[in-house]
């Protein structure tokens, strides 16, 4: 923790002119630091976004992020910076530190800060978090979603109006940039390779994961299921006292959270963790209560018992809590075909889980595989595919895992990328689709071969159904 008289007068380089970043700029600036913020682009918003700094007394330099302006004592990055960054190099070369935004919100909290209670994982970050954020505010806490997430974590650190306790969802290049973070308790949901690209190796991306225990106060939060979560729990350095609470979709064992007939019921945070439990919510409270979200609801409700909340707004804060669009989201019925939008599902292994809430499905696939494998998820989710219709610019590597494990499934290879290929790909799967059955998007790849976004994806996926269904009629 640090006080603003320790910022007077010291030379901030803030890499990265996105939202974090000039948030951080801002925040120093106003604390006394001289600060530079430097960015790669040059176009119309960056220079908009310049001069609004600037205005405030923040110096910019626009098209060149590799060189480190003269006299700088901190570097302050955005997320997703890589490690092996020339300015990052040049940093080390001159002996100044490199941190994010959630360090420097870390090192910015007051003397009575609201304890932060983390999330992080390969899938699941934003909806544990948000549901977290539900069950907090039903307890009558005073809250926020944060971190990854909604208002940057600098400007609710610094807010004039205190929180009770803030619900932080963590990303892995957070993690990495943020050394002197110790939460009140933290989840690792689950770990899948992804982001080898920044990380170097799927170690230095768990080693970054992990971090988010370092120094817990009450809880490190695992998933049973995942025994990797369970050994970064191990390795972890915390404080004395606190407790490893693993979360299970079977019935939980003592100091766990699971499920038992349909209940989901707490037998850590309990007075005789041997021989009682607590009822926390039924499946039907947690929206929609496919596996993984039932195992999102499970940890959230183990963070919100660790800081004591009670078993009723667990109850409350799950039955209120509603997904962000394009996860698991349900679009509409079509002649008796359920369609559902997860184009949040970028990669193999949320669509894994995306792909075992269902029975018989007729799949809508592809993308950029940013260098996965697909044997592994076609092998697992063979039994369920009525079909599939396969779309974007690396389509090939499911079609060819698909021929190697699932050579009986019907497959549709969309070889466009046009704005109607979404289209199209619905309309081709409504064909193989039979009553009873789903048509899931969940792409297991990122959007930008075609759209800007995953979002975008999945709104064209839902004026495909929507379409569709006007034609149906």
């Amino acid at each position: 923790m640090t006080t603003g008289s320790e910022w007077q007068g010291k030379n901030v380089t803030v890499a990265g002119l996105g939202v974090s970043g000039i948030s951080a700029a801002r925040a120093l600036a106003g604390l006394g630091a001289s600060v530079t913020v430097v960015d790669g682009g040059s176009g119309e918003a960056h220079q908009e976004r310049a001069a609004s700094l600037e205005s405030e007394g923040v110096s910019v330099r626009l098209g060149d992020a590799d060189t480190l302006p003269e006299g700088t004592d901190l570097v302050v990055t955005s997320p997703g910076w890589k490690p092996s960054s020339p300015l990052f190099a040049a940093a080390a070369a001159a002996g100044v530190d490199v941190v994010g935004d959630v360090e420097i919100a870390w090192r910015l909290r007051g003397p009575d800060a609201a304890p932060w209670l983390a999330v992080t994982g390969t899938n699941g970050k934003t909806t544990t978090t948000r549901m977290l954020a539900s069950i907090l505010e039903a307890a009558g806490l005073r809250t926020a979603a944060v971190g990854n997430i909604g208002t940057p974590i600098v400007d609710v650190v610094l807010s004039e109006e205190p929180y009770d306790v803030l619900a932080v969802e963590l990303s892995s290049y957070q993690l990495h940039w943020a050394p002197s973070l110790r939460a009140h308790s933290a989840a690792v949901l689950n770990l899948a390779p992804d982001h080898l690209d920044w990380h170097g190796s799927m170690e230095a991306y768990a080693a970054d994961k992990g971090r988010v225990y370092e120094g817990n106060q009450i809880a490190c939060v695992y998933n049973v299921a995942d025994k990797v979560t369970e050994d970064l729990v191990r390795e972890a350095d915390v404080e004395e006292g606190c407790r490893a609470i693993g979360f299970t979709l079977n019935a939980p064992a003592p100091s766990q959270l699971g499920v038992v007939d349909g209940i989901l019921v707490d037998r850590a945070f309990v007075p005789d963790r041997q021989k009682q439990a607590q009822e926390l919510a039924e499946i039907s409270d947690v929206q929609p209560p496919a596996p993984h979200n039932i195992a999102n609801a499970l940890a959230a409700a183990a963070l919100a018992r660790a800081f004591g909340v009670q078993a009723t707004a667990v109850r409350d804060g799950l039955r209120a809590f509603r997904p962000d669009a394009h996860r698991i989201e349900h679009v509409a019925d079509v002649a008796g075909v359920a369609y559902v939008d997860d184009s949040k599902a970028t990669n193999t292994h949320a669509a894994e889980a995306s792909l075992a809430a269902y029975e018989s499905i007729v799949w809508i696939a592809g993308g950029l595989a940013k260098g996965a494998t697909f044997d592994e998820l076609v092998t697992k989710s063979a039994e369920r595919l009525r079909g599939v219709v396969l779309i974007g610019a690396d389509r090939e590597l499911i079609r060819e895992a698909l021929a190697r494990h699932a050579p009986e499934v019907p497959v549709v290879d969309l070889d466009r990328t046009d704005t109607g290929a979404m289209s199209e790909a619905v309309r081709r799967a409504a064909e193989l689709a039979r009553p009873g059955d789903t048509v899931l998007m969940a792409p297991a790849c990122a959007s930008m071969d075609m759209f800007t976004n995953y979002n975008k994806r999945g709104e064209a996926f839902a004026d495909a159904v929507r379409e569709l269904g006007s034609t149906s009629a």
